[in-house]
């Protein structure tokens, strides 16, 4: 099953990046947005589909792609932490004084440093928010 959903996947971004190539913006990002409902996890339909609202100048619908990244990613990377550390206090605190330690957290232990993609969205998303 998941062996079929990358196949599809990888075919729909195939047939996106055809239509970018044949300079048909509307069809490739309409494609992309099938890829994204498909497997959420490639960031690079989001990536794409971004750069495409962009240059179509579609501001609202690129906010919308890098929202729906971002929240995307975080829940992933939430899940992966928790998963990893599990409920075990005394590791929640010992992360959370080594986050703080290295700088990768605040003091108050708000993340400071985001992994990628997440990172990069969310200095394009100040700058999409600006152009709205």
């Amino acid at each position: 099953m998941a062996l079929q959903l990358i196949r599809t996947t990888i075919e729909i971004i195939s047939k996106a990046r055809e239509a970018e190539t044949n300079n048909d913006p509307e069809k490739a990002a309409e494609l992309y947005e099938k890829a994204i409902k498909a497997n959420k996890s490639d960031e690079d339909p989001y990536d794409r589909l971004m750069v495409i609202y962009r240059n179509l100048k579609r501001y609202k619908d690129e906010l919308r792609v890098i929202n729906a990244g971002i929240k995307f990613y975080e829940n992933l990377y939430k899940k992966k932490s928790e998963k990893l550390l599990g409920k075990n206090k005394k590791l929640l605190q010992l992360s959370s004084a080594l986050a703080k330690t290295t700088g990768l957290a605040d003091k108050k232990g708000n993340t400071v440093f985001y992994p990628e993609p997440i990172g990069r969205w969310l200095k394009r998303r100040v700058i999409v928010e600006k152009k709205l």
